[in-house]
């Protein structure tokens, strides 16, 4: 009798071995992403009131290195879209002395934030508008 246990295990053990080889297959190769791509997918809300005035400060001041609509960009600088940077975490004041001082390099890989020159305190107030307007449409509160 212990040679029918063995002949029915021996199925057995080739379908386990086989599944086993069948499920180390390698992953196919991926590729970085491009220098200069978004790096998160932003939907951006209708905006109203200062949120208007700042996405067009934000455009001329900010996506250079934070990308179209806050969604970063690779080699450049992170997505502000992004739950590192929901309220709670980074408060608004962080936004004004981010612009005011620079940031060091904390969060990510990108390095220092220099000041930027030339934006008072209600211009970063009215970008601040705009990007947690943007945030909240993206679901980080």
């Amino acid at each position: 009798m212990k040679r029918k246990y063995y002949l029915l295990g021996v199925p057995v053990v080739v379908a386990v071995a086989a599944s086993f080889q069948l499920g180390s297959a390698p992953e196919p190769a991926t590729q970085a992403p491009a220098v200069g791509a978004p790096i998160v997918t932003v939907q951006v809300p209708p905006l109203q009131g200062n949120a208007v005035i700042g996405q067009q400060i934000f455009a001329k001041r900010c996506s250079a290195c934070h990308g179209e609509n806050a969604a970063g960009k690779e080699g450049a600088g992170p997505p502000l879209i992004h739950v590192i940077y929901e309220p709670n975490h980074h408060a608004d004041e962080a936004f004004q002395r981010a612009v005011a001082m620079g940031v060091r390099s904390h969060h990510w890989r990108f390095g220092d934030m220099p000041p930027v020159e030339g934006l008072t305190r209600g211009d970063v107030a009215m970008v601040t508008a705009y990007i947690r307007d943007v945030q909240r449409a993206n679901g980080i509160q």
